[in-house]
Parts: C-alpha cells; structure tokens; sequence
C-alpha cells in the first residue's frame, strides 16, 4: 500500500458513479422530508413551529435510532485519528464512558423530559429554573452546537478527495449544508439523516470485513511490528489519569446535550425515546469497535501516513471499485449527518430562544440564525486550523466549556427538584466560566499546569449551589 494523498488515484468510474448515487438518494430524501412537511402541517403557527422544530412530535423508533446515531457520531476523522495513536485507548475515551451515559440518560432523564412538553433544551431550563438560566442555558448549548470540527472534517475529506484549498471546501460545504438543512426543518434532517445512517454503518462494516479477511484477525494486529505494544493497554501507555477521567466527564455531557434532548422531544412517547437510546448503544457499540480496529488496520498497513487520514487512504486501497465509492460516501455521511443537526439546532437555539418574543417561529428568522451559525463556524474552523490545532483538542475545548458549567446545576436541578431558583442556577453557571476562562489563560503561572481546565469549570459551579441544595428553596 501506499501512503499517498491523492485520492483520485484509487478511484474508478464506477467508484464514483457510486458516490453520485447515495449523494442523489440524500437529496431526495431531503425533498422528501420537505413535501411531507408542507403535507402534513395544518398551516396554524403553532403546529408550524412545533413541526419545524420537531418534527409534531412524530419521530418513530426506527427514525429515533437513524437520526440519533447518525448525528452523534460526527467525528469519524478525529475517533480515527485518536485510535491511530492511542490505540484501543480510544474505545475507553471514545466509548465505553459514554455508554454508560446514554444509560443514565435512557432510564434517568427521558422521562423527566418528554413530561415537560418543551420545544427545546433552553425552554426546559426555564421551567425547570427561571427566564434567565433559559437565556443563559440558550447561549452555553449554542457553544456545544457549534460545529467547528465538523465543519474542519468536511473541509479536509472534500480537500483530501479533490485537493484545492481547505478554506475553500469547507465554505462550499458550509453553504451546501446550509441549503438543505434549512429546506424542509427537522424532518429533512431526520429523514436525510435514515440515508446517511445507513451509509456510515455499511461503509465501517466494510473495512472490518475486508481487513480481517485480506490479512487477519486481532491476533495478527497484535503480532504486527507496526502496533506499539501500548496500543493494547485499555488505560493507555502513559496516559495520566487525570487526561482520562476529563474524558469520563466530558461522555457525561450527554446529559445536557441539546441533541439528544431535541430528539427525545420529538419522540412520539417515552417508551420510543428510551429504546431508541437503548438500540442506538447497541449500534454504537460495533461502530466503535469498527473504526478503532479499522484505524489500527490502517497504521499496520500505512505505518508513515498522517494519523489524521491514514484510516481513509488505507481503506481506498483496501476495498474493490463500487465498494469504494460507497466507503467515500459513507465518510461523507458520517460528517454530514450531524454537521446538519448541529446547525440546524443552532439556528433553533438563535430564532426560538435568543431572539425577541414576536420573531419566534418565524421560518425566514431561522434561516437567518442558521446561516449566522455558519459563518461563525467557518472562522472559527479557519482560525484553529491556522493555529494547527488538532480535531480531538477543538471538540474538547468547545464540549468541555458548555459542559462543565452547565452539568452540575442542571443535575441539582433534577436530583433536587425547585431547590434551585434562577438567581443560583445562573450564578453556578458564569462561575464556572469564570474560573475555567481564568485557568485557560493564566495555566503556565498556576501550581497545576498539567491539571485540565474543565475540572475548574465543574469546581466553580459547586458553591452557589451549596446553601439552597441543603435548605429550603424560597
């Protein structure tokens, strides 16, 4: 094999005749998606709202499954990246702590969230707290969508796939997302995302099979010359303990993921949304092992390619003509499925709860919001990839802000219900910034350089919340 960057190299017509098709089927599903939203919607604003958001409450099993797994797995270059380097490592950081959080999620918190009847996460924290922790819960979960890394990812494949300038690419990319996100509301996100889900499946499974049938099962791997024995420890080689735990709090952001909570809102019922999680795990769980073990593959195979995407070139290589193509828009479809939710949700959280009360539900205003997004996204994927920061330390910063002073009073919220008033909530939340914005900028000049941040964030939300969680809420 070789570890060369051009992609065209590999590819045969029918490759990406292939590729043509399965972009084709996700447009009409976009469209698709689109003409049964104008079909169904009863044209009064509320039911025009309640669809564009989520869908009328509508969204099945299966749909739940597609979309959850779909959008939650974005980060194909960075997971594989991590793998190349760390090895099964990856599965601890990158799966098993969050397993364990989407059980929490499914048989602790779907309940309490679809009894709410809100259209959103934010909407939810003002029940729960008051006004101002909804505004200031508005501005911390647009932090969390703001899909710089999956903006970076889409912009490396298609530079990787057709070369030119990065910047480029991931402008066009924006802008095609843009369009078809914003085209038919959540439901053409769902039912673009049932295409991409099963694309992204497929193409992993595919690497998997053709890698341990052309060279080998895991006993090859770990007799391989190429595979540092440290690849095999599950806790890492030389991995601190603190840089590990970071990643089990970082897996618990899933409980104040705005994703999540959007889909669990638009879940027909309970029981939908709490098997929907359950299955998705499931799925997850041989995803993981998928792209972990195909990224190891890849290191065997291409020991001098760039971590970054070695696990895509080897798989070119590795798969015959057609399958190729389909792999490529398996790639694809991982990145975009929730590139597409992450601004979608951000144009929500812009038009539905930040903006002044007579815009709300207005479509065009949604747009806007989104496109807003966008732009945002754009400079600041340009300024980290200016700064050679990598994919994993970018999605760290942006989910460990919003999570770290979000997660503990959110929780109290939930383990301790009215004990909170608004005042605190809001109080618990810009501490915590504050400390962690603190420690990020002064972390050389502290007794703790190599302590992560976000265990400052978390510390700096604990004592607003001390005194009312111990007595009586007034």
């Amino acid at each position: 094999m070789t570890e060369s960057l051009n992609v065209f190299e590999h590819l045969a017509p029918l490759d990406w005749g292939v590729f043509a098709a399965v972009l084709l089927i996700t447009l009409a599903a976009v469209i698709h998606g689109n003409l049964r939203r104008r079909r169904m919607s009863d044209h009064s604003a509320e039911a025009d709202l309640l669809d564009l958001l989520l869908m009328g409450r509508r969204l099945t099993l299966p749909l739940f499954t597609a979309t959850l797994v779909a959008t939650w797995y974005g980060g194909i270059f960075s997971v594989t990246e991590y793998a190349h380097e760390v090895g099964i490592y990856n599965w601890l950081t990158q799966g098993v702590f969050w397993y364990a959080a989407y059980l929490i999620f499914a048989f602790a918190l779907v309940g309490r969230i679809r009894a709410s009847e809100a259209r959103t996460m934010p909407e939810l924290l003002g029940g729960m707290f008051g006004p101002r922790s909804a505004k200031l819960g508005a501005w911390l979960n647009l932090l969390n969508v703001l899909p710089v890394t999956y903006l970076l990812m889409l912009g490396i494949f298609l530079q990787l796939v057709f070369g030119g300038s990065l910047i480029l690419w991931m402008t066009l990319g924006a802008v095609v997302v843009v369009s078809y996100s914003t085209f038919g509301g959540f439901r053409s996100v769902v039912f673009s995302d049932l295409v991409q889900f099963t694309v992204m499946c497929g193409s992993v499974v595919l690497v998997i099979v053709f890698s341990m049938t052309g060279f080998g099962g895991i006993g090859w791997l770990r007799a391989h010359p190429e595979i540092p024995a440290g690849h095999w420890k599950p806790l890492g080689d030389g991995i601190p303990l603190s840089l590990t735990l970071v990643w089990g709090f970082l897996a618990l952001g899933t409980l104040v993921d705005p994703n999540f909570y959007q889909r669990c809102l638009a879940a027909k019922d309970v029981k939908t949304a709490r098997r929907g999680i359950l299955l998705a795990t499931v799925i997850w769980i041989g995803f993981d092992f998928c792209t972990t073990f195909g990224a190891l593959y890849a290191r065997a195979a291409l020991p001098a390619a760039e971590p970054r995407s070695a696990y895509l070139l080897y798989s070119l290589q590795l798969l015959p003509a057609g399958l190729r193509g389909f792999f490529l828009a398996g790639i694809l479809a991982t990145i975009l499925s929730t590139l597409d939710s992450y601004l979608f949700l951000s144009g929500t959280i812009v038009a539905y709860d930040l903006a002044p009360e007579h815009r709300k539900g207005r479509l065009r205003f949604h747009h806007l919001g989104t496109v807003l997004m966008a732009l945002i996204a754009l400079a600041a994927a340009a300024f980290f990839q200016l700064r050679g920061e990598n994919l994993v330390g970018i999605w760290k910063f942006f989910g460990g802000y919003a999570t770290a002073c979000i997660l503990v009073p959110l929780l109290s919220g939930y383990i301790r219900p009215g004990k909170i008033p608004d005042r605190v909530f809001v109080t618990a939340c810009l501490s915590g910034m504050a400390l962690m914005t603190l420690f990020h900028l002064f972390r050389t000049r502290t007794p703790f350089p190599d302590v992560e941040p976000f265990y400052f964030g978390l510390l700096g939300t604990l004592p607003p919340l001390m005194i009312p969680l111990f007595t009586k809420a007034r």
